[in-house]
């Protein structure tokens, strides 16, 4: 997973729930985790959602150390166990009942290489009757084409900074399917901008099924967005739920 100052500076992580909160992705893999004893959530991120749901045993990954910072010190996160590392590689000597990586973690995975490591790191850490659920935009959509200055212009309201205007610029290379994008962060009160680039990978659906069918996973349900709408070609996102292949 990729290191940019985005997730791996304190300066950045603050901002970090501000734009990622609770949503329905959360909502819904919440909802899966209910019956399970046991959840990994790859790419945690700032650990709301894990130390939420508090599962029996759940352990959240994340190479962000600014993040995991975060995770510890909120309501809930001493019941869980943090660790900080790549998902590419990652081997924790245990099998869970439900693996998740939400916020479009999958993305940051730009090479087919570290696609097919990750999903290899989630059927090694799969229980037998475990399930897994990812999400990751639909390049049909070309969700990048939207976040230039002009249309992503949003503000937040910082708890200790006020408001705070945020935009974004992107570039995407057809050739290597990623986007490359800018996001700025200006409080009003102040003049200082901050502002980090980023990179993710947007891959097709077929292409993934087949990089799934590959690595020893079947999908159950393929999703085209989070309130639980099947996939089609217009969907904006590509959600698959699954288990490991018989």
């Amino acid at each position: 997973m990729n290191s940019d100052p985005l997730y791996s500076d304190p300066d950045f992580a603050q901002f970090y729930d501000l734009e990622n909160g609770w949503g329905d992705d959360f909502a819904y893999c919440a909802n899966m985790a209910k019956h399970a004893e046991s959840v990994l959530d790859l790419g945690c991120g700032t650990g709301e959602l894990l130390a939420a749901i508090a599962p029996k045993r759940g352990v959240g990954v994340d190479p962000a150390g600014a993040m995991l910072d975060i995770a510890r010190r909120r309501k809930g996160g001493e019941q869980v166990e943090w660790v900080q590392a790549d998902a590419r590689s990652l081997e924790l000597g245990a099998r869970f009942d439900l693996i998740m990586l939400t916020s479009h973690a999958f993305q940051v995975f730009l090479t087919d290489a570290d696609q097919s490591a990750v999903l290899d790191t989630i059927r090694h850490h799969l229980a037998p009757n475990g399930r897994f659920v990812f999400d990751t935009r639909n390049p049909a959509t070309k969700a990048w084409a939207q976040w230039t200055p002009e249309r992503s212009k949003r503000s937040l309201m910082h708890p200790k900074l006020g408001e705070v205007n945020v935009w974004n610029d992107a570039q995407y290379d057809a050739a290597s399917q990623v986007a490359s994008y800018q996001t700025h962060y200006q409080p009003e009160r102040s003049t200082h901008i901050y502002a980090a680039n980023s990179r993710i990978r947007f891959t097709a659906q077929p292409v993934l099924a087949e990089r799934l069918k590959a690595a020893g996973l079947m999908v159950s349900n393929w999703l085209g967005d989070w309130q639980g709408a099947p996939f089609k070609a217009t969907a904006q996102e590509i959600i698959p739920i699954g288990k490991l292949a018989p």
